[in-house]
């Protein structure tokens, strides 16, 4: 995956990390497992309303998949993969910051 490729898919991820909900409905998917937007909205402070558009834009980022279940319910699961590709693009700017910032201590120590 090209540079470019990395930094589009880290935006996102971090975009949708930034909200403080959207990181506890990915926190209530990871501690118990696949749930609906119902069985989050009764886990958490959060109305099954806001749930909804949370999951819709963890979705665009690839975070949770959405699975058809029984009765036209919807589960939403847990997708490592862009979190995966945002630790990388995390590492490759910490790579480039390596050798400067080690600079800067020599010349500063």
């Amino acid at each position: 995956m090209e540079n470019s490729d990395l930094e589009s898919v880290a935006q996102e991820v971090f975009a949708a990390l930034a909200d403080p909900s959207r990181r506890a409905i990915l926190a209530a998917l990871a501690a118990r497992g696949p749930a609906t937007a119902t069985d989050l909205a009764a886990r958490l402070p959060i109305t099954r309303q806001a749930i909804a558009k949370h999951l819709t834009l963890l979705g665009e980022a690839g975070l949770v998949i959405a699975e058809p279940g029984e009765r036209r319910r919807v589960r939403y699961r847990l997708d490592s993969g862009p979190m995966k590709v945002a630790q990388q693009f995390l590492g490759v700017l910490a790579r480039d910051w390596d050798g400067p910032l080690a600079a800067l201590r020599d010349r500063l120590g």
